[in-house]
């Protein structure tokens, strides 16, 4: 019984702000944090040339796009900003989600600021790190350590719950989507 009620007490939201911003996306347009005002969205960062977890993080964010579409939550945005904005340009960053059958219409890949600026948001909004490593030669892979998490953003801007983005829940972001649109 006690588990029980544990089970339905209300979630603490995280409540942490969103600054305000205002990137390019894959198709060349600017995309801001008023753009999203009012609306409830899923963010994560990644990059192109990352050689592990990245591939896998936006194939499992493809489902979950899916599974929104199915669940009528078309209305809900997807927001990646890469943290290798230098090599992530616009083109880039479309052709990364066309391999992974990204709906563009609300799923936005941005870029258009400095690592410094990146590096600033992941530590302000998703309370991490992005520590880029030095390439001992050009043959060897990127590498740019950063949060593998999805987090929810509610209307207001502020992130209400931070999900494993290697292995996410997709029934309980789902849950936590419907909760935040009724």
């Amino acid at each position: 019984m006690e588990d029980e009620e544990k089970k339905e007490a209300p979630k603490q939201a995280l409540n942490w702000e969103v600054p305000d911003f205002e990137y390019t996306n894959q198709d060349g347009k600017k995309i801001g944090l008023s753009d999203l005002e009012g609306k409830v969205w899923l963010t994560n960062v990644m990059f192109t040339r990352c050689p592990d977890v990245c591939p896998p993080m936006t194939a499992n964010m493809s489902k979950i796009q899916e599974a929104m579409k199915k669940e009528g939550l078309d209305d809900v945005a997807i927001v990646s900003f890469s943290v290798d904005p230098e090599h992530d340009q616009p083109k880039v960053l479309k052709e990364f989600g066309e391999r992974y059958d990204v709906n563009f219409t609300n799923w936005h890949f941005l870029t258009g600021y400095s690592d410094k600026e990146i590096k600033k948001i992941v530590r302000e909004t998703f309370k991490s790190d992005v520590i880029k490593q030095e390439q001992k030669s050009k043959n060897d892979p990127m590498i740019i350590n950063h949060p593998v998490s999805f987090y929810l953003v509610d209307q207001k801007g502020m992130v209400y719950e931070r999900y494993d983005g290697m292995n996410p829940d997709e029934k309980q972001i789902l849950q936590d989507i419907k909760k935040l649109v009724k």
